[in-house]
């Protein structure tokens, strides 16, 4: 019995009824001024379905009375954007104004049935509602007292659940807004997955330099060399301090813009972070790398970084050969990390970077190559610039 009455305790049974009932008072006032064409109203609604605008309005009204707090009704509150938006949208207030009739009817007549049936149970004479009119004073009408409460129960509960599914289907998303939903969805997915990417980066590079630096100072036993690898550390620590601020106030803010991030122009701090670790990089770079597009300059510092990083885990304080070429008339980016081989050749401890640096280059457009090499360990990278 508590699970028959639960819909008469919800709110959102009788934000429905609301809804179904708010056209019926245009109906209304229309039928006081010419109550000989009481089809008017119906006719009224094709020109209006065709303001865009409209369906906004009528998507908004449903979230708000029909969905109260869903989080995801499946009703749009975007205006019409093509014809079938427009034609979907007059079915929509047609089909509305005929349920909020039935409605109004409904919870009209029939509370007025149930009294004019107790008035006849009672011995009174009908009063004059219309179908009741001519019923007999008898008190066996007593027993048919509660039906049309009853009923009137059903066609508020269905009708509010009718006119619901009625507006997921004719104010929901188009194919065009589903297909821009997901395009967004999978942007927010894309950028997940690069903000990972770069915290493997910034957080991998920086706990390798401290980690080689700390194994370098305590395997020399030299004071200056030990302040030296302490200043390295601490730099190191400060940068992927900062990227990672910058990082968690993206993740805190969804829809701040990006703050720039490092790029080839800024290459030499991971140079100069390399050498206190105890590698002897040797760096060329050549062509204009400030006039690198921003995308690619910084996806392009990210896999120069990986590249350090791999490095200075797998080979140590080894030498490493770099190489940045920036040929505006070829339209490229090339970048060319080597090392030599450490006794084994990396397998699977390298994967997850490697990976990253050839999904940044694919991102991209380019491509990037990692493998042995003429006895070294070799990342190269090709992204274009144009």
């Amino acid at each position: 019995m508590i699970r028959f009455l639960r819909p008469l305790l919800r709110g959102t049974t009788y934000t429905r009824l609301l809804h179904l009932w708010v056209p019926m008072l245009v109906v209304s006032v229309w039928l006081f001024i010419g109550p000989s064409v009481p089809w008017v109203p119906a006719l009224v609604l094709v020109p209006l379905a065709l303001v865009p605008a409209v369906r906004r309005g009528e998507g908004v009204q449903a979230r708000l009375l029909l969905t109260p707090g869903e989080a995801d009704p499946g009703i749009s509150e975007a205006p019409s954007a093509t014809w079938r938006d427009r034609l979907r949208t007059l079915l929509w207030l047609e089909l509305r104004m005929f349920l909020g009739a039935a409605a109004m009817f409904a919870t009209v007549w029939l509370p007025a049935a149930g009294f004019e049936l107790a008035r006849c149970a009672w011995g009174l004479a009908p009063s004059g509602v219309p179908v009741l009119d001519r019923l007999p004073p008898h008190r066996a009408w007593a027993l048919l007292t509660p039906l049309p409460l009853l009923a009137l129960y059903g066609v508020v509960v269905g009708l509010g659940e009718l006119v619901t599914a009625c507006a997921r289907r004719l104010l929901g998303p188009s194919a065009a807004e589903r297909l821009a939903a997901l395009e967004e969805r999978t942007e927010q997915l894309l950028e997940r997955t690069r903000i990972a990417r770069e915290l493997h980066d910034s957080i991998g590079h920086a706990l390798t330099v401290a980690v080689v630096q700390a194994g370098a100072a305590r395997a020399a036993g030299d004071p200056e060399f030990t302040d030296r690898a302490l200043d390295a550390i601490e730099e190191t620590g400060r940068a992927a301090l900062e990227d990672l601020e910058r990082v968690l106030g993206v993740l805190r803010e969804a829809e701040r813009p990006v703050s720039a991030r490092p790029t080839l122009a800024e290459a030499g701090r991971l140079l100069e972070s390399a050498r206190a670790s105890g590698a002897k990089v040797d760096a060329e770079v050549t062509g204009p790398v400030a006039a690198v597009p921003g995308p690619v300059s910084r996806e392009g510092y990210r896999i120069l970084q990986e590249a350090l990083t791999n490095a200075l885990r797998h080979a140590g304080a080894v030498p490493v050969r770099v190489r940045v070429r920036v040929a505006v008339g070829d339209g490229t980016l090339a970048l060319e990390v080597r090392n030599p081989l450490p006794g084994a050749i990396p397998g699977a401890g390298r994967g997850s970077g490697l990976r990253g640096i050839r999904e940044r280059a694919a991102l991209l457009g380019g491509s990037a190559r990692t493998g042995p090499d003429e006895g070294d360990w070799q990342v190269r990278a090709e992204l274009p610039i144009t």
